[in-house]
C-alpha cells in the first residue's frame, strides 16, 4: 500500500470483526488496557502467500486461546479510536455483570467409611482390600 523508509505497509486481507454478547467481558478487559488492541489470527499458507489471514478478534481471551496452541500467529495491532468508540458502544448496550455464586461444600464425610466393597461398578462377593494371597481356611 505504502512505503517509508524501511518499513513497507501492506494490504494482507479485509476480514469482518464479529462481536458476541457473551464476550463483553473479554471486550471491557481489552478497551481497559493502556493501549487497547485488535488481534489478528494468521496461519501458515499453502500458496504463494506465506500467512494467511484467519481471524481478527477484539477478544484478548479468545487471542490467547489461539496462541496457545502454537499452531498459529497472533499478531496484536492497535485499535484506532473509531472502533474503541464503536466496541465501547456494544460493551455498554449488551454487558450484563454476572454476579460471583461461590458454590457451597457438602459437608458429609465420605472418606471415612470404609464398607471394604470397593467399586460399586464392578461385581464381586468378596473383600476388595484383603491381602491378595490370603484365603480363609489355609493355615500357613
Amino acid at each position: 500500500m505504502r512505503q517509508d523508509g524501511d518499513a513497507v505497509e501492506y494490504h494482507a486481507a479485509t476480514l469482518n470483526l464479529t462481536l458476541y454478547r457473551t464476550d463483553t467481558e473479554a471486550y471491557l478487559q481489552g478497551l481497559s488496557s493502556q493501549s487497547p488492541a485488535i488481534y489478528v489470527v494468521m496461519r501458515e499458507s499453502r500458496t504463494e502467500n506465506p500467512l494467511d489471514v484467519t481471524l481478527v478478534t477484539a477478544s484478548p481471551y479468545e487471542a490467547q486461546d489461539y496462541a496457545d496452541t502454537g499452531e498459529e500467529l497472533v499478531e496484536k495491532v492497535p485499535m484506532p479510536e473509531g472502533l474503541v468508540a464503536w466496541i465501547r458502544d456494544f460493551v455498554t448496550l449488551h454487558h450484563e455483570d454476572e454476579m460471583f455464586v461461590k458454590r457451597r461444600r457438602n459437608k458429609a464425610r465420605v472418606d471415612q467409611v470404609q464398607d471394604g466393597i470397593g467399586d460399586a461398578r464392578i461385581r464381586q462377593t468378596a473383600d476388595v482390600y484383603r491381602a491378595p494371597g490370603a484365603r480363609k481356611g489355609v493355615v500357613h
